[in-house]
C-alpha cells in the first residue's frame, strides 16, 4: 500500500479521465459504421471499451443485452441514458434480430432486474405459437418471471444466482439486495425506481425451490415434482455409510456377532442433535397468505405429521437435566409470546458436519419437550438401514431415559429396528464438564471404543453458519421462512461435500502424525510401568476393555476416574446458590437476577485470568507484532469483565471505597491508568477491617467468599498435586528413554508446561489462603489448609532441597520467569537422601494423617487408561478416514451411475429441445462425479498409503521427529477439549475438537 501511496494522483487522474471520451474524442468516428461524431458508449465497458458508437450500432451491439446502461456525450459530459429510450426493443420467441408479424407489446413498465440495476424494458410477446405462454418466453431468455399470468417484472438468472450466493455466504437479505440495485440505478434520488422488493422475493422463492428439485433429479423423473419422496431433495453425506451407495457388496449378510471390533465400528453412523434459540420466527403472515411448498421435501420435517405429533404432546413434562449449561433454561415463558418459532432443533452427522434429511424442526416453547427432538431424530433416519448408531446430544445422559418407550408414541413406520443394545448415546466433549461426575466416562467420546476422535460438536459448528441468517429470517412468512432456511442448509452441505475433499487428507496427516506420537510415548510408557507391576498394568487393561464393554450400563466403575474425592469449586456453589434475595449493609433491599455467588465467583475468576495475563507478560520480554497484539486483545477482553463486575459491585458492595484504606482508595481513583491485570478488584476480603467489611458487604457476602476461597484452595491443591505426577511421570520417562541433544531439548519443553502448572496452582492457593487469613484469623481451618512455602511444593518422589541446592536453585530463577519448582527427585530402590526424605503436607490432610503411596498408584493407574484409550482413538481414526475416503469415493461413482440412468428417464412427451437439456443436464453432472472421483482417488493416494502403514505399524513417531511424551490432566480428558476455529468452507481445515 506504500508504494502505491506514491501514485495516488496517477490513479485519481486516471478515474478523472475516464469521466470524458478519453482516445476515443481523437477519432471522431463510430466503432462499428464508421459514421462521424458518435455520441455513445456502454457504461459497462464489457462491449468493445471505452469506444464511442452512433445510436443505431449502439442498439444492435446490445439487441441481448438491455439491462446495460448506455452514456451519450452532450458536448460537456456523459448523461445515462436507458436502451429503451434509444429505440431498443426486446423480440421474445425468435433469435435476435428476427423480426414477429404476430407480437404482442408488453406492459410499458415491463421491469428487469439485473446485476446492473432495476430496468424499464420494452418487450414483445410472440403469439406464433399458443402453445408457449409469456412466462415460458421469458425463461427461454434467461428472465425468471415474477408471476405466472401475465408477467411485467423479471429477474435475469444472472441476479438471482448472485442474490443466492450472498444470501447463504454472506447473509443478505433481499431487502439489502434490492436497495443495492436500486442505489446502482439511481443513487442521487432525482428519479424515482420502479419498486419491485415484493416481486423479487417471490422469485428468489420460487428459484430456491426449483433449483433443489432440479438438483435432485426431480426434472429427469417422469413422475416429476408430486412423485418426490420425504427428504429427497436433501444432499446427502457422502461419507457416511449410504447401504446400496457406498458399503461394500455383502454389506447386508455381515455376522455382527462374528466382527472383529476392529472392523464393527467402520458401520457406525454418528449423529448429532442440538437446538437453536437463533432462528426464531415473528408469527407474521400465516399458512393461507405464505404457504410451505414441499413440504418434508428436504431438510425440514414434515410440518402435518409434527403437528399432529406435538398436538398428542401438550401436556409433556418439560426436559430436566444434570447440566449446568443455559440450553435448557433459554426455553422460557417470556420468550414465547409473539413467536410462531421460538428456534429449531437439528440432526446431523456427528462427522462430516452435514444436516441430515428430515433433519430439522421449528420448536415452540424451547428445547422443554422431549416430543419434539423425538419426531426430528427419527424423522431423520427415516428408512435408514442402521448397523450401529451413536448418537450425541448435550441431555444424552437425561435423553436416553425412556428413549425406547416414547419411540412407542410415534407411527409405527417411524420406528427403529435395530437391537437397543447398538444405540448408543453420548455428550459432546465440550458440554461434557458441567454435568454430574457419574456422566463423565459413561458419555464421553474419549471413552467409546470406535469413537475415534469424533467430538460430538459439530452441530455447534453449523449452528454458527446458519445464525447469521436469524435478522432477516425472523421476521419471514411460513412459507417463505421455510424456503430460505431449506436453501442455506442446502448450500451448506454442498459447502461441506467440497471442502472435505481437503479436509479428509488433512484429518488423516494428522491422525498419523499424532496416532504415531500417541502410540510411541503409550508404548514406552507402558514398558516402564511393566517392568516392576506387570499384573497390575494387566489388570489395567482387563478393566478397560471390561468397562468399554459394559460402558453403557449404569453402575459400572470406571478406570479413568480416581477415587479420591475432593470438595470442590462446584460443590459449594451449589451449596450456596439457593439464596434470591439479601439485604444490603445499608439495610436496602437488593433483588437481582445474577446471585451473590455468581458475583463472588466472577471476581475469583476475574483474579485467576489476572494472575495468568501477568505471567504471560512477564515471559515475553521482547514481545513481536502478534503477541502485542494478543496481549491486547486479552487486555480488552479483561476489562469488559472487570466492568461487569464493577456493575454488580455497585448492588452487593454499596459504597465500598470510603471503607477502603487511603492506599487502596488511591488505587481505585487511579483504576483506568493501570494495566488490566493490575486493576485490583476489591473484594470483601480485601477490606481488612471486619467492622468495615460488614457495613461495606451484602449480609452474608463475606462468608460467601470464605466458602468459595475454601473451595478456590482446595482445587488449588488438587491441581498442584497434579502437576507434581506429571513432571514425576515426565522425569522418569526422560530419565529411562530420552538420549541425545534434540530429544532432551523437547523434553525439557514439555516439563517447562508444566512447571508452569505447577506454579500457577501454587499462586492460586496462596491467594485463596491469604483472602481466608483475613476473612477467618486463624483457626481449625490452619489444620487443613496450611502455608505454603516454595520447598512444600515438591512430589511423592521428591526430597526437600539442601540449602546450597536452595541458593542454586534461587540463581536458575533470576534468569529464568518460570523455573523448576519443587525438590530433587530420587528414582530407584535405593536413592542420595532417601533415608532422610519426608513427605510434603500437601500430599495428605488433616483427614489423611497417614500418607501412602496410594495416591501415586490411582494416579498412575489413570494416566496408564486414558492413554491407553488415547492411543487407540488416534488409531480408530485412521481407519475411519480411510473407510470414509473409500466411501466417498464409492458414493461418487454411485452418483455418477445414476445420473447416466436419468439422462434418459424420460422420453414421452418431450420436445426435442428440452430432451437435449435433460441429457446434457444429466451427462454434465456424470462427468463432474466422474472426474471428481479420479481427482480423489490420486489426491488421496499418498495419504491413504501412509494411514495403512501406520496400521501395520511400519512407521514410528521418531521416523519423523522425536518423542514428545503427552500428557492430559488427570480429571478427565474431557475437560481438555478445546474447539478449534472453524474455518471457511474453502479452506483445506479441520473442524475438529482437539484434546
Amino acid at each position: 500500500m506504500l508504494t502505491w501511496a506514491e501514485h495516488q494522483d496517477e490513479y485519481l487522474d486516471e478515474m478523472l479521465r475516464l469521466e470524458g471520451r478519453g482516445y476515443a474524442a481523437i477519432y471522431s468516428t463510430c466503432g462499428g459504421c464508421g459514421k462521424l461524431d458518435p455520441k455513445f458508449r456502454c457504461e459497462q465497458q464489457m462491449c468493445y471499451g471505452p469506444s464511442l458508437f452512433c445510436q443505431a450500432c449502439i442498439v444492435q451491439q446490445h439487441a441481448m443485452l438491455p439491462t446495460h446502461w448506455i452514456q451519450e456525450w452532450n458536448g460537456r459530459f456523459f448523461e445515462r441514458r436507458a436502451l429503451k429510450a434509444l429505440g431498443l426493443v426486446i423480440q421474445l420467441g425468435h433469435p435476435p434480430g428476427m423480426s414477429c408479424s404476430n407480437s404482442l407489446r408488453g406492459h410499458t413498465d415491463f421491469v428487469v432486474i439485473d446485476v446492473t440495476g432495476v430496468h424499464n424494458v420494452a418487450v414483445h410477446f410472440c403469439l406464433c405459437d399458443s402453445r408457449v405462454e409469456k412466462r415460458q418466453q421469458l425463461m427461454r431468455v434467461y428472465w425468471w418471471p415474477a408471476t405466472v399470468r401475465d408477467p411485467q417484472t423479471c429477474a435475469t438468472f444472472a441476479v438471482i444466482r448472485l442474490f443466492r450466493i450472498l444470501n447463504c455466504q454472506a447473509k443478505v437479505s433481499a431487502h439489502d439486495f434490492l436497495r443495492s440495485l436500486e442505489m446502482l440505478t439511481n443513487n442521487d434520488g432525482m428519479k424515482p425506481v420502479y419498486d419491485r422488493r415484493r416481486a423479487f422475493r417471490h422469485i428468489v422463492r420460487q428459484y430456491r425451490t426449483t433449483l433443489m428439485f432440479k438438483r435432485a433429479g426431480r426434472g429427469h423423473d417422469p413422475s416429476g415434482v408430486k412423485g418426490t419422496a420425504q427428504g429427497e431433495l436433501a444432499l446427502q453425506c457422502r461419507s457416511c455409510p449410504q447401504p446400496g451407495k457406498n458399503l461394500p457388496e455383502g454389506w447386508d449378510k455381515i455376522n455382527w456377532d462374528a466382527m472383529p471390533e476392529d472392523l464393527r465400528y467402520k458401520y457406525f453412523l454418528f449423529l448429532s442433535q442440538d437446538c437453536n434459540f437463533r432462528l426464531i420466527n415473528r408469527n407474521v403472515s400465516s399458512a393461507a397468505k405464505d404457504p410451505i411448498l414441499g413440504d418434508g421435501y428436504g431438510y425440514f420435517v414434515n410440518r402435518e405429521k409434527y403437528t399432529e405429533h406435538l398436538r398428542a404432546h401438550v401436556s409433556e413434562e418439560e426436559i430436566s437435566s444434570c447440566s449446568g449449561f443455559q440450553a435448557l433454561f433459554l426455553a422460557n415463558r417470556k420468550r414465547v409470546k409473539g413467536l410462531r418459532t421460538t428456534g429449531v432443533g437439528g440432526v446431523t452427522c456427528a462427522r462430516h458436519n452435514m444436516w441430515r434429511p428430515n433433519g430439522i424442526g421449528d420448536l415452540q416453547l424451547g428445547e422443554r419437550r422431549y416430543a419434539n427432538m423425538d419426531f426430528i431424530f427419527f424423522s431423520s433416519i427415516l428408512n435408514t438401514i442402521l448397523f450401529y448408531l451413536i448418537l450425541s446430544y448435550d441431555i444424552a445422559c437425561q435423553y436416553s431415559k425412556h428413549f425406547w418407550s416414547r419411540m412407542g408414541t410415534l407411527p409405527e413406520s417411524m420406528h427403529l429396528l435395530i437391537d437397543p443394545a447398538r444405540v448408543w448415546f453420548k455428550v459432546p466433549n465440550f458440554h461434557l464438564p458441567p454435568h454430574l461426575p457419574a456422566c463423565h466416562s459413561a458419555f464421553s467420546f474419549h471413552y467409546m471404543w470406535g469413537a475415534g476422535r469424533t467430538h460430538g460438536e459439530v452441530v455447534e459448528q453449523n449452528w454458527e453458519f446458519t445464525n447469521g441468517a436469524a435478522a432477516s429470517t425472523k421476521m419471514m412468512g411460513l412459507g417463505t421462512r421455510f424456503a430460505t432456511l431449506e436453501d442455506l442448509f442446502a448450500f451448506h452441505n454442498w459447502r461441506r461435500t467440497v471442502s472435505w475433499r481437503g479436509l479428509l487428507a488433512k484429518r488423516m496427516a494428522e491422525n498419523v502424525k499424532a496416532g504415531q506420537v500417541h502410540r510411541d510415548a503409550f508404548e514406552a510408557f507402558d514398558l516402564a510401568l511393566r517392568e516392576n507391576t506387570a499384573d497390575l498394568v494387566e489388570s489395567w487393561k482387563k478393566w478397560v476393555h471390561d468397562w468399554e464393554s459394559r460402558q453403557h450400563k449404569d453402575g459400572t466403575e470406571s478406570p479413568f476416574e480416581l477415587k479420591e474425592k475432593v470438595m470442590t469449586m462446584r460443590d459449594i456453589r451449589l451449596k450456596i446458590q439457593k439464596e434470591e434475595l439479601l439485604r444490603s449493609g445499608e439495610g436496602t433491599e437488593v433483588e437481582q437476577e445474577d446471585t451473590p455467588s455468581t458475583f463472588i465467583l466472577m471476581g475469583l475468576e476475574i483474579e485467576e485470568t489476572q494472575r495468568n495475563l501477568a505471567i504471560d507478560v512477564k515471559a515475553v520480554t521482547n514481545p513481536t507484532e502478534a503477541q502485542t497484539v494478543d496481549i491486547l486483545k486479552r487486555r480488552n477482553t479483561l476489562l469488559k469483565r472487570i466492568r461487569a463486575f464493577r456493575k454488580l459491585q455497585r448492588a452487593y458492595m454499596p459504597n465500598v471505597r470510603r471503607f477502603l484504606t487511603a492506599s487502596q482508595r488511591a488505587m481505585w481513583d487511579l483504576e483506568t491508568e493501570r494495566d488490566a491485570e493490575a486493576v485490583r478488584l476489591f473484594m470483601p476480603s480485601d477490606i481488612l477491617d471486619n467492622v468495615k467489611r460488614v457495613k461495606a458487604c451484602a449480609v452474608g457476602l463475606p462468608d460467601i467468599e470464605s466458602d468459595l476461597q475454601t473451595g478456590e484452595a482446595r482445587e488449588a491443591l488438587h491441581a498442584l498435586r497434579q502437576a507434581l505426577r506429571a513432571r514425576t511421570m515426565t522425569n522418569r520417562f526422560r530419565l529411562r528413554h530420552c538420549t541425545g541433544q534434540r530429544m532432551l531439548t523437547r523434553g525439557q519443553g514439555v516439563l517447562r508446561q508444566i512447571n508452569l502448572k505447577v506454579h500457577k496452582a501454587k499462586l492460586r492457593y496462596r491467594y485463596a489462603r491469604n483472602a481466608l487469613m483475613r476473612l477467618k484469623g486463624h483457626g481449625p481451618w490452619e489444620k487443613e489448609l496450611r502455608v505454603l512455602e516454595d520447598s512444600d511444593v515438591r512430589a511423592l518422589n521428591e526430597r526437600a532441597l539442601t540449602a546450597e541446592e536452595t541458593e542454586q536453585r534461587k540463581s536458575i530463577h533470576d534468569y529464568e520467569d518460570i523455573a523448576e519448582e519443587g525438590g530433587v527427585a530420587a528414582f530407584g530402590v535405593v536413592a542420595l537422601g532417601e533415608s532422610r526424605r519426608t513427605l510434603s503436607w500437601i500430599w495428605y490432610t488433616a483427614k489423611s494423617a497417614e500418607p501412602t503411596e496410594t495416591e501415586l498408584v490411582e494416579a498412575l493407574r489413570v494416566e496408564w487408561c486414558k492413554a491407553y484409550v488415547r492411543m487407540r482413538r488416534w488409531r480408530e481414526d485412521v481407519v475411519l478416514v480411510e473407510e470414509e475416503m473409500r466411501r466417498t469415493i464409492e458414493y461418487g461413482y454411485w452418483s455418477a451411475r445414476e445420473w447416466v440412468k436419468r439422462a434418459g428417464a424420460r422420453v414421452s412427451g418431450v420436445d426435442e429441445e428440452l430432451l437435449e437439456g435433460l441429457a446434457a443436464y444429466a451427462l454434465e453432472q456424470e462427468d463432474r462425479e466422474q472426474q471428481t472421483c479420479k481427482m480423489l482417488a490420486s489426491k488421496w493416494e499418498r495419504i491413504r498409503e501412509k494411514g495403512r502403514a501406520y496400521l501395520a505399524h511400519e512407521t514410528s513417531s521418531t521416523d519423523g521427529g522425536d518423542i514428545v511424551v503427552l500428557l492430559d490432566d488427570e480429571e478427565g480428558a474431557e475437560e481438555n477439549d478445546e474447539e478449534e476455529e472453524v474455518p471457511d468452507y474453502e479452506d483445506e481445515g479441520d473442524d475438529e475438537v482437539i484434546d
